[in-house]
Order: structure tokens, then C-alpha cells, then sequence
């Protein structure tokens, strides 16, 4: 288990409207946006890399880059985003971006370790960096200038009481990508936080039909799994449909969320989700490396990072984040 340092700065809160931008989804292109609310910057034109740990197909992270593009805009920003969720190819082009001598770059460390080296590069060039998503842990270790993203530890601690308020007893943790820091600290903290008996699963997340089959072995082989727990809105939607293959008993709740699975809380397939705000992250990523060049601030002093969530979705409010959801920014 990686370490899990808690303080109180870690409790720094953000108050954020939500902004639309167009977008579409892709592994690599190149955003600025023409459209933004409340006016655009005047600022001399900047250019930010965004590179992250992205699985192709991952509908999460077009709410990520939905976030950034509506910043960039505002901003008066040329986005260049990138995708690569092979931890190598992913600093590989954070070194594109170091080589390009772009302004700033907001980067995901799934893999820590990998990204070691080219922060260090990109420091030395005299180029910010700020991180989202994966890596709280790590960011300021690596010489990150702020981090933007939820505790998931916390988080994951916060699902498991929940999961013991509802009476379970035997819950299955769904990691779609072993070793990545976040998703292994998710199943972590439902460990902590859950009485019951919990187990992490393995699957292949860029394989649904795998995913599908294994989740159902797995429920038709024991019959006590009476939670799956998931880490992605796909994943999620695909253990549905284990869970109706098995014949089982069991309830789904996830971590995160899409347009689809909102659909499946009102629906009443889903129990509840985990909100850590993606669109949310992409913009204060964003948005923090233009008041760093244009102005000198620092979110959470450098400090602390800015948390995000965790926001449970549940049948109760789901109705509201529907229609953002509907927009494509939630």
C-alpha cells in the first residue's frame, strides 16, 4: 500500500461554477476553443500541454478535457492534449511538450515513477507543472507546482461506510489497471472504511467482453458477493450486465460517473457513484498555469492540493446532476 500522509490542509475547498465548451472526444488534438463565459482574456496568447494516462475509448476523460478546453478559452489558451495509458509513452510526451517549449503542462502520475525524470526536465526549462487526477501522493515529491483531484483513499474510506449503512457484508473491488496509484488506493480505502469482507478483482479495462466474463465467473462462483464495487462508469455498466448473466444478488455502486450511468442511478441499475469532478479538474488545471504565468498564484499555497471530491450521486440528487450531464460537463 503506498503511503497516505493526512493533514488538515488537505481539507482546502473549492467553490467553482460550471462552464460550457465544446469539445469532442480523441486521443490527441490540438483545442483552444472560441467560446467562453464571462469574457476572454486579453493576456498575451499561452500554450499548455495536457498529457494523461487516458485509455482509448474512457468517456471519462472527455469530461477532463471538456474542463481544460473551456478554461483554454477563456484563458486565451492553445491546448495541446495527449493521451497514452502506457506509463513510458505517457512521459514520452510530456518530453514532446518539454521539446515544443510550451507555457505550462497539466499532467496525470498514475505512474509516478515515470514521471520522475521529465518534471524534472520540465522544471529546469523553466516550464510549470501541475498535476490532476492521479499522483496526490506524489506531486509535491516530483516538484509538481499544485495538484488538483480527490483523496482517494478518503474517498474510498467514504464508500465503505456507506456500503456498511446499507447492511453489506461481501464486496468485490474492480481494478481495471493494477498499479495505478489512484485505483489501488480507491479498493485501499473501502478496505479501511468497509466492516464487511472485501477483495480486490483484476480485469483488463480496455476489454469489456473480458471484463463482462470474469465479473460473471466470478458472482457465479460465489454467491455471498452481495456489492461490486467499480472505479469507472464503463466498468460499471459492463458489471450490470455480469450481475444479470450470474443470476446474482449482488448491488453495483462506482466510482465516477458518465452520461450513461446517470441514466442507470435514475434507473435504479446503479445504487450510487462517487463524483470527483473531472471536468471540474481539467479546468482548474488549466486555469492555474494562467494565473501561475499571468499573476504568480499558487492554488493551495503549494502546499496542499485542491480536492475535488468525493460527491456521492445518489437516486436522491441524481435528477440535478442530469442536467449537466445532458450538456456533457458532468
Amino acid at each position: 500500500m503506498r503511503r497516505h500522509h493526512r493533514s488538515a490542509a488537505l481539507t482546502t475547498a473549492v467553490l467553482a461554477g460550471v462552464l460550457l465548451a465544446a469539445g469532442s472526444g480523441g486521443k490527441k488534438s490540438e483545442s483552444g476553443g472560441t467560446d467562453a463565459a464571462g469574457g476572454k482574456a486579453t493576456t498575451p496568447r499561452m500554450t499548455v500541454a495536457m498529457v494523461t494516462h487516458a485509455a482509448p475509448g474512457d468517456t471519462f476523460w472527455d469530461l477532463i478535457r471538456k474542463g481544460a478546453q473551456a478554461a483554454a478559452a477563456k484563458d486565451n489558451i492553445k491546448l495541446v492534449y495527449s493521451s497514452d495509458p502506457v506509463a513510458g509513452n505517457q512521459a514520452n510526451l510530456v518530453q514532446n511538450a518539454i521539446d515544443q517549449k510550451v507555457d505550462g503542462i497539466a499532467l496525470t502520475a498514475a505512474k509516478p515513477d515515470a514521471m520522475k525524470e521529465v518534471v524534472a526536465q520540465a522544471k529546469a526549462a523553466g516550464i510549470p507543472v501541475v498535476g490532476f487526477n492521479s499522483g496526490l501522493d506524489d506531486w509535491k515529491e516530483l516538484g509538481m507546482l499544485e495538484y488538483f483531484g480527490q483523496d482517494e483513499n478518503i474517498a474510498g474510506q467514504a464508500f465503505g461506510e456507506r456500503l456498511n449503512q446499507q447492511g453489506a457484508k461481501h464486496a468485490v473491488c474492480v481494478i481495471q489497471e493494477q498499479g495505478q496509484v489512484a485505483l489501488e488506493a480507491r479498493c485501499a480505502g473501502l478496505k479501511k472504511g468497509f466492516k464487511g469482507t472485501t477483495e480486490n478483482v483484476y480485469v483488463n479495462g480496455t476489454d469489456m467482453p473480458s471484463v463482462k466474463s470474469t465479473l460473471t465467473a466470478k458472482l457465479q462462483k460465489d454467491s455471498t458477493i452481495d456489492r461490486v464495487v467499480t472505479l469507472g462508469a464503463p466498468i460499471a455498466l459492463t458489471a450490470v450486465q455480469s450481475v444479470r448473466d450470474a443470476g446474482s444478488k449482488a448491488e453495483v455502486a462506482t466510482f465516477d460517473l458518465n452520461r450513461d450511468l446517470v441514466g442507470a442511478i435514475q434507473g435504479g441499475d446503479i445504487q450510487f457513484a462517487v463524483d470527483q469532478q473531472p471536468y471540474l479538474q481539467g479546468y482548474l488545471s488549466v486555469d492555474a498555469l494562467w494565473l501561475y504565468r499571468t499573476n504568480g498564484n499558487v492554488s493551495g499555497g503549494g502546499t496542499a492540493p485542491v480536492l475535488t471530491g468525493p460527491a456521492f450521486v445518489t437516486k436522491d440528487n441524481v435528477d440535478t446532476v442530469a442536467e449537466f450531464a445532458k450538456k456533457g460537463t458532468r
